[in-house]
């Protein structure tokens, strides 16, 4: 599913329109976003949980060459699903 077939679906659900809808998915997308990035994390009790997990520093291989190159650290984003996610997928 896609971003525009999941904004189609919010609305036949919620019965808003599309482009309250979409305004909804920017707005919650946002949200998270800003959340992450001071360092919170973004519980969705029943569907998940998204957080921050800091990638350290390390050394890799050019597949190619086989020379050492140096990869930064970095954060990356973690998502949990909660529990009910897990057992309606299941």
């Amino acid at each position: 599913m896609n971003k525009s077939e999941l904004v189609d679906a919010m609305a036949s659900h919620s019965g808003l329109s599309k482009a309250d809808s979409k305004r909804a998915l920017d707005s919650l997308t946002t949200s998270v976003e800003g959340a992450l990035k001071k360092g919170d994390k973004v519980s969705l009790v029943g569907f998940g949980s998204f957080s921050i997990s800091k990638r350290a520093a390390r050394t890799g291989r050019n597949p190619q060459t086989g020379k050492e190159i140096k990869i930064a650290a970095k954060n990356v984003v973690k998502f949990k699903a909660g529990a009910d996610l897990s057992g309606k997928v299941n």
